[in-house]
């Protein structure tokens, strides 16, 4: 029980987190206002977000886009609570990556009931080469992924555990 504890305190501090974020960049910053914080790399840039991750279905009707999301969200939660009963002890890292993960899933699954689309605020390009507007809940999905990742490739299987 201490695992889901520690999963659902990473995931809650992050909606928090995420949700305040995008509330003070939503009351403090025009849509499509860019703020340059380093210029010619990271700029504050308020957008919405109808789609998914790299605008996925981002044309689709709300009709369509909404529920799907709404299941989608709902098969990662079980998915990441599957995983949790999984770590064995002593590998604290999975639940702070599952954690992030949940927490950032849960923080745009927020956005998207309550106005159908996503605050995304961080803007870094670099020479004219831009990578799409993201968010804090992004941030921590993908630094969660990257542990996990991280995780396979370098830590050597148990003893005896079947391919």
């Amino acid at each position: 029980m201490r695992k889901y504890s520690l999963v659902v305190a990473i995931a809650a501090l992050i909606v928090c987190f995420d949700q305040f974020t995008k509330w003070y960049i939503r009351h403090t910053v025009s849509l499509y206002e860019s703020v340059t914080v380093i210029d010619s790399f990271f700029h504050i840039t308020y957008v919405r977000n109808s789609g998914g991750a790299f605008g996925l279905l981002g044309g689709s009707s709300a009709a369509i886009r909404l529920p799907f999301f709404l299941i989608v969200s709902i098969i990662a939660v079980i998915g990441l609570l599957y995983f949790v009963r999984r770590v064995e002890p002593g590998q604290p890292w999975l639940l702070v990556a599952l954690g992030a993960i949940l927490g950032g899933a849960l923080g745009n699954f927020v956005d998207r009931m309550l106005s159908g689309e996503v605050t995304d605020f961080l803007d870094f390009h670099w020479h004219g080469y831009y990578w799409p507007a993201f968010n804090v809940a992004d941030s921590c999905i993908t630094i969660g992924v990257s542990i996990l990742l991280i995780h396979s490739l370098f830590t050597p299987e148990r003893a005896g555990a079947q391919a």
